[in-house]
């Protein structure tokens, strides 16, 4: 059969949006015909790897999607099985001339689309991949650093912003010019397509019966996030009016409705090179500056553009064997019953510790956590007090937080865990889960409001319930180790043990030949990513740490 027209398919995947979509554009400005279709992929949305929050902010981008092409006299066609099969029964039917799609940094996601442009290349169909969901194209970061990615932020930054500062976003669509193409009906059939699909076509419901009460609660799609990036902005001008920026990192909220696009740009239903330009044209108009600091506005985004070149050729990014991006720690075994049951108490919020109880409980009832308590919940499963895997904290947070990036959460699990090996990461005072706790939560209303049997617990004993009197338990009806939990470990005794053993392992490392592996890049990259007091980092260099840590950097 001959086509007499050129028929394009843009596959929306991360790029939920409209606008600044590059690949998009080359779909409408070579096709006759124009078809947007997404595609539910085999074994990639079952309920053992995506939560409720997550996949309900995905169908919601979908259906945000769907209804603004709807407006411009098209349809976004949501399909499932394997995209090969797709594109070729396409092809078949009417014809493919053109797929175009934004570049997948994830390593499985390029596998797939190889597979993809090996079609591509024995039909005579041409594809087109764009570069937008990065500030940068991971793959010339790498290929100008000789072939590796840079190891520290410090490191990625510099070579970046040699390259070139991001790209500005495109001109949106001249939607008038466009004609939108139709599938067949019976091949909708067969490609098995979804009508304004709901989490329990997939067999996904509310984990926890907080969720249908949950006080903050975050949409999908680009209009909201669009309506959201006015709010963040006017954040952020405020914070610039009054001389400081990063407030999200400096003032902690940890109650209010949060200002993160984190969840708009995991999806692309916002443009990450929209956020970056918009944040550096407030910052120069209140600062008369260029927007080069290292701890910038902007230098948020920049660390995900930095784990995202450390994932992009590391199929094993989100393992500890044969992953060059983290050195390799001896943790517990998950399969004995003792420390099986401590992952499990972690994961319910059901430690004792009421802080980490809050943040796990918040979690499984929002899909969303701060990034201060992440951190905390990261440093109690791993380094801090059970020395469990960072791998079995990643697959949980993965599963469940509708902002969790793949490259972004696994780098961040790498680095908070220390399997950077980092001296500077291992001050008591800043994974103590009591402390820090009292610190980001003076008035103990974020443990009341997740850990409601302890929201009569007076103030003292609110981050130590173990120290309540028996009359007062009574009194306030909450009973330890019958209403709320007994700890499961006892912090300082546990914090103690694994401090020695990460300076056993230190020691070895130095009597060894250490591989190149992620880590921080200085002292105030570390205070800043992990919001640290400021008797932390006086503690962490009294016995001149700092020598070790040199030590143990490779330049």
């Amino acid at each position: 059969m001959t086509y007499n027209m050129t028929v394009a398919v843009h596959w929306f995947r991360n790029g939920l949006r409209l606008h600044d979509n590059p690949a998009l554009i080359e779909a409408v400005n070579k096709a006759d015909k124009l078809i947007t279709l997404f595609i539910f992929e085999e074994n990639m949305y079952n309920t053992d790897v995506i939560g409720y929050h997550p996949m309900r902010f995905l169908l919601e981008s979908l259906d945000d999607l769907n209804t603004s092409l709807t407006k411009l006299g098209g349809c976004l066609y949501i399909l499932q099985g394997n995209p090969v099969k797709i594109f070729n029964r396409i092809k078949e039917e009417i014809g493919l001339n053109l797929i175009t799609y934004e570049q997948d940094c994830a390593h499985n996601g390029r596998i797939r689309d190889e597979l993809v442009v090996q079609y591509c290349n024995a039909n005579n169909v041409q594809y087109i991949e764009k570069v937008s969901h990065t500030l940068w194209n991971p793959k010339t970061i790498i290929d100008t650093n000789g072939g590796e990615p840079p190891l520290t932020f410090k490191k990625f930054q510099t070579l970046a912003l040699s390259i070139n500062k991001p790209l500005k976003p495109i001109n949106n669509v001249d939607w008038s010019t466009v004609s939108f193409g139709k599938l067949p009906v019976t091949l909708l059939e067969e490609l098995k397509a979804l009508d304004n699909p709901t989490t329990q076509d997939f067999g996904i419901v509310p984990e926890a019966p907080e969720i249908n009460n949950s006080y903050n609660c975050w949409y999908g799609g680009e209009t909201k996030a669009l309506e959201k990036l006015t709010d963040r902005l006017n954040f952020e001008k405020e914070a610039f009016v009054n001389g400081f920026y990063l407030p999200n990192q400096i003032n902690p909220n940890l109650l209010d409705p949060s200002y993160s696009l984190s969840a708009a740009l995991r999806y692309g239903c916002l443009s990450i090179r929209k956020l970056y330009w918009e944040l550096s044209k407030l910052f120069i108009q209140n600062f008369e500056g260029d927007l080069l600091p290292q701890y910038s506005a902007t230098s948020q985004l920049i660390w995900r553009d930095h784990f995202y070149s450390m994932s992009f050729n590391n199929e094993y990014f989100d393992q500890m064997e044969d992953n060059m991006a983290c050195l390799k720690i001896p943790w517990n075994d998950i399969e004995t019953g003792e420390n099986k049951q401590m992952l499990e108490y972690w994961k319910t919020g059901k430690t004792g510790y009421p802080f980490i109880d809050a943040g796990m409980r918040q979690l499984l009832q929002e899909g969303w956590v701060h990034h201060v308590v992440r951190n905390s919940l990261a440093c109690f499963l791993t380094r801090g007090d059970l020395w469990i895997s960072w791998t079995e904290g990643l697959k949980h947070f993965l599963k469940y937080l509708i902002d969790a990036d793949y490259s972004v959460c696994s780098g961040n699990w790498i680095w908070v865990s220390s399997s950077t090996f980092e001296q500077i990461l291992d001050c008591p005072l800043c994974i103590c889960p009591v402390s820090y706790g009292v610190r980001l939560d003076p008035s103990g209303e974020y443990i009341r409001r997740y850990v409601p049997e302890l929201k009569n617990m007076p103030d003292q004993y609110l981050n130590q319930p173990w120290k309540c009197p028996d009359s007062i338990q009574k009194e306030v009806g909450c009973i330890i180790g019958k209403d709320y939990p007994h700890r499961i470990v006892e912090h300082t005794e546990v914090a103690r043990e694994n401090r020695k053993k990460m300076q056993s392992l230190r020691i070895s490392l130095m009597n060894s030949s250490m591989v190149p592996h992620c880590r921080p890049s200085d002292q105030t990259e570390v205070k800043q990513f992990m919001h640290l007091p400021e008797e932390c980092m006086d503690q962490l260099f009294l016995n001149d740490n700092l020598t070790t840590y040199e030590h143990l950097h490779i330049h």
